[in-house]
């Protein structure tokens, strides 16, 4: 499914009729954004051309002006946005599995605590038959070998929702480690963008990564069952992450800052992440543009959301971004 939607892409990207606008940033929602541009070259002949390079390079290419919008999964605060003189707004959400490879154990059979998940990249759980993931997963044949972390190489905003949700799981990895789109990994091996980390898991046996759960049903790999906030275990299920999806609170004055890990309630999945889009602040008609094509996205991209794995945005925000589109992108 992946290299049909990457291909479509390239064919997005070379077409040379109508309107082409150019973005760049966050792997996280690459495939849907890719299928959204499919659908929407063949209703109106503009091409949307999106790089999928990680969070950090899509803040960089639209600070420097380099491409018509960004895409970031560590949302902007307000004082950067003034600094860049950007826009932001969110366009899905999805949720980060820690997806795994070990022969024998099925997809939403393992049990890990947040605590053990932050253990593990933190290189103080070592093995797969550990005690303490031993503790939890009675009846699961637990291999005796090491666990093999594999983390991004890239600067991510998969990786800032990722380590925010590491950084309130455990005192221990925010104070070694904290939370950001880089970090200084105490072990494992980096892959570049969540295709990257995908690749590297799918691969390599007895590994263990953080990637978006999209690359997780399209790759058919296994993911663990996690705990919510208040220590219920909870599988990788679109319920589930609509559960904490629920919750998010944004605001257009805060140009709909936000981070939604660990959220309230027994069914919400601890690891939801909005990805959100830059747009400069003097774009002109290019904005405009832009905007046709997201709005043409939320009018009818949700069961392309849906079924890529991702969660789209209720209605009620939707509206909230046409009225924050109305009052500044002019």
């Amino acid at each position: 499914m992946l290299k049909k939607i990457a291909l479509a892409a390239l064919l997005i990207s070379a077409s040379i009729a109508g309107d082409k606008i150019n973005g760049a940033g966050a792997t996280f929602p690459a495939p849907v954004y890719y299928e959204w541009a499919y659908n929407y070259r063949a209703a109106t002949k503009n091409s949307v051309n999106y790089q999928s390079i990680g969070s950090s390079g899509g803040i960089k290419q639209i600070t420097k002006r380099v491409v018509n919008f960004g895409a970031t999964d560590a949302a902007l605060t307000k004082a950067e946005l003034d600094k860049a003189k950007l826009f932001q707004f969110p366009a899905v959400i999805g949720s980060i599995v820690v997806a795994f490879n070990v022969e024998g154990i099925a997809d939403e059979t393992l049990k890990l605590t947040n605590e053990q998940v932050a253990d593990i990249f933190a290189g103080k759980i070592t093995m797969w038959n550990d005690p303490a993931i031993v503790a939890n997963n009675e009846g699961l044949k637990l291999p005796n070998e090491k666990i093999i972390v594999v983390h991004r190489s890239d600067g991510s905003g998969t990786t800032f929702n990722f380590t925010y949700y590491l950084s309130k799981s455990s005192k221990n990895w925010k104070n070694s480690f904290g939370a950001g789109k880089a970090v200084d990994w105490a072990v494992g091996i980096g892959g570049k963008g969540n295709e990257g980390v995908t690749s590297l898991v799918k691969q390599t046996p007895y590994s263990i990564g953080y990637i978006e759960n999209a690359y997780k049903e399209q790759n058919n790999l296994s993911a663990a069952v996690l705990k919510t906030a208040s220590g219920k275990w909870v599988k990788a299920t679109e319920e589930n992450f609509k559960a904490s999806a629920k919750y998010a609170s944004w605001t257009k004055e805060d140009h709909f800052y936000s981070v939604l890990a660990l959220q309230k309630g027994d069914n919400s999945y601890p690891i939801v992440a909005a990805t959100f889009i830059l747009l400069p602040r003097e774009g002109g008609e290019m904005n405009k543009k832009v905007l046709d094509f997201f709005a043409y996205a939320f009018k009818t991209g949700d069961e392309s959301a849906k079924r890529l794995g991702y969660i789209a945005l209720p209605q009620e925000t939707k509206n909230m971004i046409r009225e924050y589109w109305a009052a500044n992108i002019k």
